[in-house]
């Protein structure tokens, strides 16, 4: 379990704790925690989140397990400088769907003193880097990485296996479109899937 580092009131400096891993895998669980332990410490925490995630409300940011924390919707990473005020614990969900300013702006928030945590899934549903996070979790001084369980062989599950065809990078949805899987599962589904997709294209989405 991760321990909040201790504060060095002479240092002038904060840092940045990223939270990564598949989805199912308690990442925003984690970070609520996180920011509730925060709140109970008497800090000042601000939340956000892009306002493309709007699942389960529009402003609150809300795990699987139903676990809530208030929070800021933004359309971009650029807006979160101008709201933070003078907190001193800036929380970031569904960090994957920023735009690549996300890196700079928790930078310039920790250089500025602030603990910044930040969660995001780590890979696409292709298994690839997912936007920014490979560049938040290299300039982050602390990582940690959770883990589901793979619903098809019962091991740890670092895979987010999207059930439709839709090729889409960004396609919101829980258990009824993603199921997190291993490496052994998640190959093999894909394999299957992309036979399938090569006899019965998918059809294109409509503009």
């Amino acid at each position: 379990m991760f321990l909040e580092n201790t504060v060095n009131q002479n240092e002038q400096f904060g840092w940045i704790e990223v939270i990564c891993g598949s989805m199912f895998s308690g990442k925003t669980e984690e970070l609520i925690r996180r920011l509730k332990r925060a709140q109970i410490a008497k800090q000042k925490v601000e939340i956000f989140k892009p306002t493309v995630d709007n699942r389960y409300d529009d402003e609150l940011v809300t795990s699987h397990d139903q676990n809530q924390i208030r929070s800021t919707p933004v359309p971009a990473a650029a807006n979160i400088p101008l709201l933070v005020n003078d907190c001193e614990v800036v929380g970031i969900d569904e960090a994957q769907f920023f735009d690549d300013e996300i890196v700079q702006v928790c930078n310039d928030l920790a250089n500025q003193g602030k603990r910044v945590i930040v969660a995001g899934l780590d890979m696409d549903f292709k298994g690839n880097p997912f936007g920014p996070m490979p560049a938040l979790m290299a300039t982050a001084e602390y990582v940690t990485k959770v883990h589901a369980v793979c619903t098809k062989t019962g091991n740890l599950a670092q895979y987010s296996f999207r059930k439709s065809p839709d090729d889409s990078l960004v396609v919101l949805g829980e258990k009824e479109a993603y199921e997190p899987l291993s490496r052994a599962a998640f190959f093999k589904l894909n394999n299957q899937k992309s036979a399938v997709n090569k006899i019965h294209p998918p059809k294109k989405n409509k503009k």
